[in-house]
């Protein structure tokens, strides 16, 4: 069980990536099928956990993720909270949950020394309308240029430029870096040749970006451990039931790929990476 209370508290630094609009069962698929090698080196036992997303889009699940309320099991009994808002007198928190005196996680972390930087991707993040600007906000520092969105056959691989960068720049302090992945996210068809957009066009898109999201995990993580999330916002429908798109509750939106660990250099053993136990050398 990640103990991020005591992570954060030691100041090491996170990761946070969203791989917008991805289905829980294209990312269980491709994975099974050994089309994101990178990927499934992160994760524990090669194998994503499926979670139910609080939002049915890129903007409440964003604004609910920032203020402590991550993707749930499917199952009445949950584990401990990585994060959230102090809680009423009424409520205590598990010793384990970082909680943090302030609105959302980021200004929480800014009060613990962090450096919090924000590599958009889909224009919720782009700061191109009033709306836009909402989730970059809540960052120190926000970073977004059009060659980060999804129609960009090569946004990841961009992305994760930025991403190291910023990385490099803030290695002297605690840093929350968040990419939002928009490779995934419509239009996608182009990754298979096509106009429309699939399950099989946002399946080759995740093995696109594998390769990518795995350079960025061996960057930040060759030298010190990070504390890493990888989950979707919320998933897509085309066509289930005739459904389309997203912001609708049908189970191929709201079923989302997650996984949590700490990652870093061989000092940190594989016992504890695998288990993300949250343990520091």
């Amino acid at each position: 069980m990640i103990d991020a209370r005591a992570l954060i508290e030691s100041e090491t630094s996170i990761l946070f990536v969203t791989l917008d609009s991805l289905r829980y069962d294209v990312a269980r698929d491709a994975c099974e099928a050994g089309e994101t090698p990178r990927l499934a080196e992160f994760l524990p036992h090669g194998r994503w956990e499926r979670r139910l997303t609080p939002g049915s889009f890129t903007l409440p699940a964003h604004m609910a993720y920032f203020s402590g309320f991550l993707p749930k099991l499917p199952k009445p009994t949950q584990p401990p909270r990585l994060w959230e808002c102090r809680p009423p007198a009424f409520k205590t928190p598990d010793p384990r949950t970082f909680v943090f005196e302030a609105a959302n996680l980021l200004v929480g972390l800014g009060q613990h020394g962090y450096r919090t930087v924000c590599v958009g991707g889909v224009t919720y993040f782009s700061r191109e309308t009033p709306l836009g600007a909402v989730l970059p906000a809540l960052f120190d520092e926000d970073h977004w240029r059009p060659e980060f969105c999804s129609p960009e056959p090569d946004s990841t691989r961009h992305q994760v430029d930025q991403a190291l960068q910023l990385a490099e720049r803030y290695a002297r302090r605690p840093l929350f870096l968040f990419v939002n992945v928009s490779a995934m996210h419509v239009p996608h068809g182009h990754y298979v040749g096509q106009s429309s957009d699939t399950v099989a066009s946002q399946r080759a898109a995740l093995a696109y970006a594998d390769a990518h999201l795995g350079r960025l995990l061996d960057g930040l993580t060759s030298a010190k451990p990070w504390l890493v999330i990888i989950c979707a916002d919320h998933g897509d429908a085309f066509g289930e039931g005739g459904f389309h798109g997203r912001g609708i509750a049908h189970p191929v939106v709201m079923n989302v790929p997650f996984s949590a660990r700490v990652v870093g250099p061989a000092t940190l053993s594989r016992h504890d990476r695998s288990l993300g136990t949250g343990r520091l050398p």
